[in-house]
């Protein structure tokens, strides 16, 4: 069956960001993913990882202004050089944390700017990306969202994540699929995972409705881990969850497909 890595920033979050590597270690976890380190030291994360022995096997790069609403930056024209800088901070950070990918968040279309500057823009920054990230032997990861939860996104869908691979022309340049995100878009999670095994290089999860663990609601699991199996993805799957009550009491799910 596949490989799990724990999303710090969803789960054991009753606990300091810092004393969660040891809780995902002793939860079963060999490894972990977080949507950012840029709050502590990479050399305080790495120690954290080591005594805990555990791999990282994801974070993001830096996406703006969080806390005011920022979902990212890349399609924004006028934030390219603020872009740019991130991109320099996250290969830093990946290189000390040993994570070979990391993921670029597109952004919220803002009011007034043309469809095709923000296009331009997201293709221009990816190639920036995906070549300075190749330098250093790390991909490059994009991921569609859904708009219901952070309306404006502009990444939504599967088919566009493609178009933008095949615009960019790196082969540097992966699609992080998210399940939970797929399902509430579009749907046919089996056949699209299939139909792109090889452009996917990460996944995430969380049932819908309500983006809780694993059979808390509509999507059978079990049959997607099989069948995730089945056809070969060699890549880990974040938990990318909101346990239902907390997180331990939520980690049955992972307990009964061993």
């Amino acid at each position: 069956m596949p490989q799990f890595a724990a999303n710090l920033t969803m789960l054991f979050n009753e606990l300091p960001f810092m004393d969660r590597f040891e809780k995902a270690s002793s939860s079963g976890f060999k490894a972990v993913e977080f949507l950012f380190p840029y709050a502590y030291s990479a050399q305080e994360i790495y120690q954290k990882l080591v005594q805990n022995k555990l791999v990282l096997v994801l974070h993001n790069l830096p996406a703006g202004d969080w806390d005011a609403g920022e979902r990212g930056i890349a399609c924004l024209p006028d934030r390219v050089e603020e872009f740019q800088a991130g991109v320099t901070k996250a290969i830093d950070y990946a290189k000390v944390l040993g994570v070979n990918q990391l993921n670029c968040l597109a952004g919220k279309m803002p009011n007034g700017v043309d469809a095709d500057s923000l296009r331009k823009t997201l293709v221009a920054n990816l190639r920036y990306a995906a070549a300075e990230l190749k330098k250093a032997n790390i991909k490059l990861l994009i991921e569609p969202i859904n708009t219901f939860d952070i309306p404006g996104f502009y990444l939504s869908k599967t088919h566009q994540a493609l178009d933008i691979l095949d615009e960019v022309g790196s082969d540097n340049l992966f699609i992080q699929y998210d399940i939970y995100h797929a399902q509430r878009m579009e749907g046919e999670l089996c056949k699209t995972v299939e139909a792109n095994l090889s452009k996917i290089a990460h996944i995430q999860l969380a049932d819908n409705p309500g983006r809780n663990e694993p059979g808390t609601g509509e999507i059978n699991y079990m049959h997607l881990f099989a069948f995730i199996d089945s056809i070969g993805y060699q890549g880990w799957i974040g938990c990318e969850y909101k346990p239902a009550s907390n997180t331990e009491a939520g980690l049955g799910w992972m307990k009964s497909i061993k």
